[in-house]
């Protein structure tokens, strides 16, 4: 008897559990490869407008910052060894010691070169063009890689990759029928996607790129949507 209510404990138990269900796609690993004739059909699409409640999230996300890292670190070494040397030079000197041949050299090259002289002006050149990039590097954010996205809380910033949008929306074209193969370049201001198209006429092919498309851009939430740009061909015809 007791077997036979473990059995229907265990049925009950196995009635009662559910098999999840699992979502299996197929991940794309490479672009298009095939050329492309002169059938080929091209559109542009223009990013959906910004939905009323999020206008003031997107206007506020702006580019994130980078951390400079390395060239932070390459100019405090450099500062780190002259100002090492001088200051060892400069004890050297109080301490009742000759200074340094280098810097002997250095203040008497200074002291009879001319202004017009073709290294002083070389120097020059090199120290300009270094406090150059410095400052380009100070007032610009850096990561053009990550795109913003909208902000739905004040105190949450989120970001995408470059790479990560564009193999969504290389996926997403990948579910179109008559679709043979996929490329999108995705930059800040524009995705540029060009397919090949294998069975389908390229206009029909085009017109279903356009409204899929269009809805994934929707939905990857960037705070920029970028303007999409679709061209579908027809691959070249081997002899």
């Amino acid at each position: 008897m007791s077997e036979s209510q473990d059995s229907e404990g265990a049925e009950r138990a196995e009635g009662t559990t559910q098999r999840l269900p699992v979502i299996e796609k197929a991940a794309d690993t490479g672009g298009g490869t095939g050329g492309e004739t002169a059938g080929e059909t091209g559109g542009a699409y223009e990013a959906p407008p910004v939905p009323a409640g999020e206008e003031d999230a997107a206007g506020g996300s702006g580019r994130f910052w980078s951390a400079r890292r390395v060239p932070a670190g390459i100019v405090a070494l450099l500062l780190l060894l002259v100002a090492g040397a001088f200051l060892y030079d400069v004890a050297a000197v109080r301490a009742d010691r000759d200074a340094l041949a280098w810097r002997r050299e250095l203040a008497r090259q200074l002291a009879e070169r001319p202004l017009d002289d073709i290294w002083v002006l070389v120097g020059a050149g090199v120290a300009a063009a270094l406090g150059l990039w410095l400052i380009v590097l100070a007032v610009t954010p850096g990561l053009r890689a990550v795109l913003p996205m909208r902000r739905t809380h004040a105190d949450v910033r989120a970001g995408l990759h470059r790479e990560a949008a564009a193999m969504v929306l290389r996926d997403r074209a990948m579910e179109v029928a008559g679709v043979q193969s996929v490329r999108v370049r995705m930059g800040r201001a524009r995705a540029e996607v060009r397919a090949l198209s294998h069975f389908r006429a390229p206009d029909d092919v085009r017109a279903d790129l356009d409204a899929t498309l269009a809805e994934a851009v929707s939905g990857l939430g960037l705070a920029r949507p970028p303007a999409l740009t679709v061209r579908v061909a027809r691959p070249d015809r081997k002899g």
